[in-house]
Parts: structure tokens; C-alpha cells; sequence
């Protein structure tokens, strides 16, 4: 049976060492939080504690199972307020049991408490990742297109 709690500050490390297994595995972040300063990043979090939200979901016998992290953002587009799942990482021991479905699922009720009108997710490209899409369609989850991103010099 897995149970999801809700993560505060006090979970970082672990949070932070699940996102970093997620990153490695998709191979295309040229920065890890292994690299990062774990200080900044929970000093981070706690300025953004009303609008950065993790969920962890738990075996029996408090074993981790995944972890996934959410924003809460604004836009015109989305009629106001929505949140953006930032990270969704499930151990492989763990996958096709149930866990990722858990913590969406999760994400989707604390969705309709926060007052949101749409959760938005990126998933991976590629041919490797076509089951990672399908499972977000399987969701509820509409492909919308691709994403960019710039990297900012910042010194």
C-alpha cells in the first residue's frame, strides 16, 4: 500500500537526491542539485512555501516510492492561477504499481482546493520517453507542443 504525505522543507535532501535521480536519468540537464548549493535551494523554497508544493509517496514501511514537485503560477491564458508539475520521479522499483497515478492524482485534488483551472506538465521528447507521454494522456493530460527554454548568465 502506498500512502502520499505532503513534503515541507525538513524533507529537502531526500527531495532533492529524487529529483537528481530524474535528472540523471533524462540525461539533458547540464546542471544537477548534486551541484547545486542544497543551502540556496531550501533557502529558495522557503521564500516560495505559498506557491512551491511536493508531495512524497511511501510504502508500508515508509520505503520512498517518488516524489513530485509543483508551482503555482498566473497567466491570462489560464483564466488566473495554475500549477506546473516541475519534477515527477518514481523508483524503478516502484514504476507500474500505481505510484505515479497516486501522486497525480494527489496533484489534481490539491488543484481543486488551491482554486486552479489547469495543471500543466513537460514531458520528455523523444522516442525513449513515448511512455512517459502515454501516461499522462492516459491522465487526462492533453499534448499541447514542445517547450523551449533559455539559460540566463548569471554570475
Amino acid at each position: 500500500m502506498i500512502k502520499i504525505i505532503r513534503a515541507g522543507i525538513d524533507k529537502a535532501e531526500f527531495v532533492i537526491e529524487y529529483v537528481n535521480r530524474l535528472l540523471e536519468e533524462l540525461g539533458d540537464e547540464p546542471q544537477t542539485s548534486a551541484e547545486a548549493d542544497i543551502e540556496k535551494i531550501v533557502d529558495a523554497w522557503r521564500e516560495n512555501e505559498n506557491r512551491f508544493t511536493v508531495f512524497i509517496a511511501c510504502d508500508m514501511n515508509d520505503q520512498p516510492a517518488g516524489v513530485i514537485t509543483l508551482a503555482e503560477c498566473f497567466a491570462i491564458y489560464a483564466g488566473g492561477n495554475y500549477g506546473i508539475i516541475n519534477e515527477l520521479y518514481v523508483s524503478p522499483e516502484f514504476r507500474s504499481r500505481e505510484v505515479g497515478r497516486r501522486l497525480l492524482d494527489t496533484v489534481k485534488e490539491y488543484a481543486v482546493e488551491r482554486g486552479w483551472k489547469r495543471i500543466d506538465v513537460t514531458a520528455p521528447s523523444g522516442e525513449r520517453w513515448i511512455r512517459t507521454v502515454k501516461f499522462y494522456e492516459r491522465e487526462g493530460f492533453i499534448f499541447t507542443g514542445p517547450k523551449l527554454k533559455y539559460y540566463l548568465k548569471i554570475d
